[in-house]
């Protein structure tokens, strides 16, 4: 305001202060001199370099980034090699090497990755012998692995163990005392599953397994398995609970090379598990009988991920008085309840009619003769012999009825 003033009585004493004033600022601060200020290193344009480089056109190199490894990445290293003697499969409960499909849905990409397993993958499996190599001298395959097996589990499994210690096993295993458990779900026994089971036998001797879904069908079959897989012992069964004991002469660091598989490879095309006409009737006839058996009353009504060890029982008894058994599916999904019409046509036995509406409709046939003195797993199981020796699910099922199917079975839609 004063030099608006002033600027505006006298330009050229303006001008002059102006002068002095732009003089006054452009000369350097005596504060550095007469004080000796320092500016710290936060205020400088330029902070000091404490430790400076003595040759400056050395470029010091940054530390790579950190990669963590890959498991596709195998430069330099040589595959996986299992001694194991049966296929890998991906699962052992829900596919069968007696099923031969008809197609693959997609390549043959191993599921253990690019390189990774010395096993060739053909497409459902991997074969524990490469089925290009021809026997000489009237040695089979089949019988050179199941010698193998035996030979290896029974020097694992030791003395058989006596009353007191399963009942100590059990006792160890239940919800009580501990809440490790493996399920085993709609897949079945999957191969990834196998090295599970030996992870929980690093630290505890038996391990709890419980049992969900279509497996259960056939629990037999997934008894059997789980044995003969892990060369392992189940010591108890209740209804879908099973404990299975690693052996007495069972190692953890001796324990099997178990390649683990990196993705779910895709399930092949089978056939058609619903004929267009059933056999023996004609289209008419075909069509009548899927209308019957949709309004026919229901037997049971299945719960997701249920127990269904009674159901195989259950539509043999209901073919004593029908030739048409009905049972509820809502709830479940498609592929399920298609793996439980397959299961139903090879232990009833019976002919599946229709899984229209999310039913199972099965038919006992023209042939149909009832099964007579057939063995079925009991729901409970203590596995206590007059020999103090466990009863495995393979001698039960050298036991049971031959009109009993102990084939696996695939799994996946029909084509």
């Amino acid at each position: 305001m004063f030099l608006t003033k002033i600027s505006r009585q006298n330009p050229s004493q303006f001008a002059n202060i102006s002068t002095r004033l732009t003089r006054h600022l452009s000369t350097p601060s005596k504060l550095h001199d007469r004080y000796s200020f320092k500016p710290p290193p936060s205020l400088s344009p330029k902070p000091q370099d404490p430790n400076p480089n003595p040759n400056p056109n050395f470029k010091k190199k940054q530390k790579p980034r950190y990669r963590p490894p890959s498991s596709l990445n195998r430069e330099g290293q040589e595959p996986i090699r299992s001694d194991l003697p049966f296929d890998f499969r991906y699962s052992y409960t829900e596919s069968s090497p007696e099923a031969r499909p008809i197609g693959l849905r997609e390549p043959k990409y191993s599921p253990f990755g690019p390189g990774r397993l010395d096993r060739p993958w053909i497409g459902v499996c991997a074969p524990a012998v490469d089925p290009k190599v021809k026997f000489v001298e009237g040695v089979e395959e089949d019988t050179t692995l199941e010698e193998e097996r035996r030979r290896r589990r029974e020097t694992v499994q030791g003395e058989p163990l006596t009353s007191a210690e399963r009942k100590i096993l059990v006792d160890k295993c239940q919800r009580g005392k501990t809440k490790k458990q493996i399920n085993l779900g709609r897949d079945g026994l999957t191969h990834n599953m196998l090295n599970d089971i030996h992870n929980h036998w690093k630290n505890e001797e038996a391990v709890r397994i419980k049992c969900q879904g279509v497996p259960t069908v056939d629990m037999r079959n997934v008894c059997t398995q789980l044995e003969d897989k892990t060369f392992g012992k189940i010591v108890y069964r209740h209804g879908s609970l099973i404990i299975l004991y690693r052996g007495r002469n069972y190692n953890p660091k001796k324990r099997p090379v178990i390649p683990l598989m990196l993705w779910k490879p895709h399930e092949p095309k089978y056939p058609k598990l619903i004929k267009t006409t059933i056999d023996g009737l004609s289209i008419e006839e075909t069509k009548e009988m899927r209308k019957r058996g949709l309004v026919v009353p229901v037997l049971t009504k299945l719960a997701r991920n249920g127990y269904y060890g009674n159901l195989v029982p259950m539509v043999r008894d209901a073919f004593l008085f029908s030739e048409l058994v009905r049972i509820d599916c809502q709830g479940l999904e498609k592929s399920d309840y298609k793996k439980i019409g397959c299961k139903l046509r090879e232990l009833v036995p019976c002919i599946l009619v229709t899984f229209d509406k999310e039913q199972i409709v099965v038919w006992k046939g023209k042939d149909y003769k009832p099964v007579e003195n057939a063995d079925f797993l009991p729901e409970r199981e203590l596995f206590d012999s007059p020999e103090g020796d466990v009863v495995s699910s393979a001698e039960r099922c050298d036991s049971s009825d031959d009109n009993i199917s102990q084939k696996d079975y695939y799994s996946g839609d029909d084509e």
